[in-house]
């Protein structure tokens, strides 16, 4: 209860800054709204691209279709009833552009809440005397420029929400929460293993079971209904992601551009193996990190480097993928000199993917670059993500270093983690980077 007083004292500030940020994120698309939607590469000169407002068109909502029933969309089920339930608020309004703009303007109404519960679920989860490092959510230069280019914040603030109901030690909740989030987009599946590691070696197996169980079913609930009314329409999304080659942002997308045999010379499935392999070794070294390391680590460390470590390894990696990883990165390390470093590498490749594609689609200008510009964007945000994961990892190994537990306390988001005794652990060595004395 204290816990929550002391939120309450900050949630009105917290509440004026995610507003003020979603508000110069919809700023950010006026010159779209005015109409550079529907001229082509005048999107990619105003860095106003979303996916909202031609989908709208493109899924056919804007001529009655349903999602799933009457068209396949790319998204989860949770995004489509979205799409849908913003198509009917906007119906009755006759004009088709007028139609569509206040398609996006509802839609983004509903992602600017998602935005302010994923801000103060993310000061919950930092505890009372780091609540205020919300801000840096709220105020993250690469989350407004990113925020309304698609349903991605809605991800964010059931995966936050979840977060905090298990450090309030609601497991059945977080579970709910996190089925929904999973519903929405697919990353949260993430978390299962971070929170399946830590449990084991706290020996709260039965709370983890709790969580995963509630998980399933809230997943279920919303899953089962589509699927059995519209079983193709349902399995698109999940099909569509095997069947998708290297993609923008990605590194092997990177790789594939340099023709580099790894990639361009390998069959989609070769590439699936691949890029699913990597992964699998990254979840493998996470295991090893989260049961040998000399203290357990705190679960937000966990959960960053397996959402960075399933985007460093995908196949593609959209912008506005850093809603994702902002939350996680200001739990896990929140040290200002590396955050404002990634910022400006997300910043850098925000301006630098429509450069490129001012490039691809009218080809050399002005307002365009080249292949080497926008390659060198690419490994620069990889390479912060990359920097951020080793710093987290170090102060996993050396937890003297962790600025978290410089204020004494153990794990703010670990709910009943948090304090607990270890009842299992490997011995593989980290112990011996330790710091002694």
């Amino acid at each position: 209860m204290l816990r929550w007083a002391a939120l309450a004292g900050s949630a009105s500030v917290l509440v004026v800054a995610s507003l003020i940020s979603a508000g110069l994120a919809f700023w950010a698309k006026e010159a779209c709204r005015a109409g550079a939607w529907n001229v082509g590469v005048e999107q990619y000169q105003a860095h106003c691209y979303t996916d909202i407002y031609p989908l709208y068109f493109s899924e056919g909502l804007a001529d009655g279709k349903i999602p799933y029933l009457d068209h396949h969309v790319e998204y989860p089920v949770i995004i489509g009833a979205v799409m849908q339930g913003a198509a009917w608020a906007v119906h009755a309004i006759a004009n088709p552009y007028t139609r569509g703009l206040q398609y996006f303007d509802v839609t983004v109404a509903l992602l600017a809440v998602f935005l302010v519960a994923g801000v103060l679920a993310t000061a919950y989860c930092a505890g009372p005397a780091r609540r205020w490092t919300a801000l840096l959510v709220a105020f993250s230069p690469a989350l407004i420029l990113s925020a309304f280019i698609n349903w991605d914040l809605i991800a964010m603030g059931l995966t936050m929400l979840a977060l905090a109901a298990w450090a309030a030690r609601r497991p059945a909740l977080a579970g709910v929460l996190l089925g929904l989030a999973v519903a929405t987009k697919f990353y949260p599946i993430v978390v299962f293993w971070p929170l399946f590691l830590l449990a084991l070696r706290a020996g709260r197996l039965r709370t983890f079971w709790t969580t995963t169980g509630t998980a399933a079913a809230a997943w279920l609930a919303v899953n089962l209904p589509v699927a059995i009314i519209a079983p193709h329409g349902w399995s698109y999304f999940y099909t569509f992601s095997g069947t998708r080659g290297a993609d923008w942002g990605g590194i092997w997308y990177f790789f594939e551009y340099m023709g580099w045999p790894v990639v361009g010379s390998y069959s989609l499935g070769t590439l699936n193996l691949m890029s699913a392999g990597a992964f699998l070794v990254a979840c493998a070294g996470i295991a090893v990190l989260a049961l040998a390391a000399p203290r357990r680590p705190r679960l937000a460390q966990l959960v960053f480097l397996m959402t960075a470590a399933f985007l460093l390894t995908n196949k593609v990696w959209s912008p506005q993928y850093v809603v994702w990883l902002v939350p996680l990165v200001v739990l896990a390390r929140p040290r200002l000199l590396s955050y404002a470093i990634w910022q400006i590498a997300e910043v850098g490749y925000f301006y630098a993917i429509w450069a490129y594609l001012i490039t691809m689609s009218i080809g050399p200008s002005s307002s365009g670059i080249g292949a080497g510009l926008y390659f060198a964007a690419v490994l620069a945000r990889f390479g912060t993500v990359l920097l951020l994961c080793v710093l987290v990892v170090r102060d996993c190994l050396r937890p003297d270093r962790d600025v978290v537990r410089l204020d004494g306390v153990d794990d703010p988001a670990g709910g009943v983690l948090d304090g607990a005794p270890d009842r299992f652990r490997l011995s593989v060595g980290l112990r011996r980077l330790a710091p002694t004395g």
